[in-house]
């Protein structure tokens, strides 16, 4: 043998176990992503088990996305806010008192649902604004803020609906949480236009993910090892088609998940891939130097809590519907479900730390416990102490990584 054929040889012996190195080191450091990911799938699979499989039936699952679309809505705005350094106790009495609002305009007044959702989803975004008003340029902590706006708004729901329930509503408005997408393809047993948007979806997916590995190899960014990429996208992608199929073999995909998927899409877009993103992790990180390094850190603080007044509004409209009436305690305890979900799902209570689908699978991780719990008949009591361990525990586990 020659000895660059030697060298070669010799050079190519270490190859894997540096490559081995450096994986254990990928997953060490994102342990918290891919770890909620993991926890998602066991929760799923044991809940499964223990249910006899009645978790993952078409009408369950469907009741699951229903029962948590509001959740997910408001965990992507109350992200943000955790992320930026702030908190919202407000988001629950918001999301009834928008409720109540879109009550009154349609059914007192009789207005049409497209002028209302408008208003409502303007009225939620005011509302952020005075309470960011606040937290920004009077420098009044966000907990006593948000914490006097829960109960400011918790006594106007009272006031507006006086007391009593508002409904029912125009069934156009009712689609927005319990309707499906049309079947213009025509399945008989099968709704064939909902797999179909499911896979194209799969594969965008895996398009989109693939062109960004891309992009990031070209200007020489540090990127995850190619096997937790394909691993990761390959099961997203095999997630969204088994649900997908799942989802047409009853009635379809909701209306209600295409909203969450673009607001999902968006959000994470937003957080990964813009300037203002950027900036919103630099202020939760450390406030002082990105304001010296030229961010307008009270208006971005101000802008975080005007989108969760909006998404807080959005979340009200779509409860609303799916309950078809308005109740004074709708939106009850809905902001501890939310801030759960961001602390679940990797976001850190001291700010700058936090992703998008870790709030999503964090928000999903709280939905099938307690649909899991309910189908085994697990008392209310109990599944309150359990999801407050769960919290508990995901907390310690932050502060802990973080003071190693």
């Amino acid at each position: 043998m020659s000895q660059p054929e030697a060298n070669a040889v010799q050079g190519a012996a270490p190859a894997t176990p540096v490559a081995a190195k450096l994986h254990v080191g990928f997953l060490k450091n994102n342990l918290r992503e891919y770890g909620m990911l993991i926890s998602l799938v066991a929760i799923m699979v044991l809940f499964q088990v223990l249910t006899d499989g009645t978790l993952l039936r078409p009408l369950n699952l469907t009741n699951l996305l229903l029962q948590n679309s509001y959740v997910v809505i408001m965990a992507l705005g109350m992200l943000l806010v955790i992320v930026a350094g702030h908190i919202d106790l407000s988001v629950g009495s918001v999301c009834g008192f928008i409720g109540a609002l879109a009550a009154v305009l349609m059914v007192e007044y009789e207005w049409h649902f497209v002028p209302t959702a408008i208003v409502s989803i303007a009225a939620g975004a005011v509302i952020g604004a005075a309470q960011g008003w606040f937290v920004a340029f009077r420098k009044i902590p966000s907990f006593i803020v948000t914490l006097a706006g829960m109960l400011v708004f918790k006594g106007l729901t009272l006031a507006l609906l006086a007391g009593q329930s508002v409904g029912p509503f125009p069934v156009e408005f009712q689609r927005l949480s319990s309707g499906f997408i049309p079947d213009p393809l025509g399945g008989d047993t099968l709704r064939t236009t909902s797999l179909v948007v499911g896979v194209l979806a799969a594969a965008a997916l895996v398009f989109f993910k693939l062109r960004g590995r891309a992009k990031l190899k070209a200007h020489g960014m540090e990127q995850e090892p190619y096997a937790f990429f394909l691993v990761k996208n390959l099961f997203f992608a095999a997630i969204i088609l088994f649900f997908s199929y799942l989802l047409s073999t009853y009635k379809g995909l909701p209306n209600v998940l295409v909203v969450m998927a673009v607001l999902i899409v968006v959000y994470d877009f937003v957080t990964n891939r813009t300037t203002i993103g950027r900036r919103i992790y630099a202020l939760g990180g450390n406030e002082k130097a990105a304001r010296l390094s030229g961010v307008k850190t009270q208006r971005l603080a101000f802008l975080t809590f005007v989108n969760m007044g909006a998404l807080a509004a959005l979340a009200g409209l779509v409860f609303a519907a799916r309950l078809n009436t308005a109740t004074p305690k709708a939106g009850l305890g809905f902001e501890l479900d939310v801030i759960a979900a961001c602390f679940i799902g990797g976001a850190s209570a001291s700010g700058g730390v936090g992703r998008v689908m870790g709030a999503v699978i964090g928000a999903f991780i709280m939905g099938v416990m307690n649909n899991g719990m309910s189908i085994l008949g697990i008392g209310i009591d109990y599944q309150q102490v359990i999801k407050g361990l769960v919290l508990l525990a995901a907390v310690f586990i932050d502060v802990y990584n973080k003071n190693k």
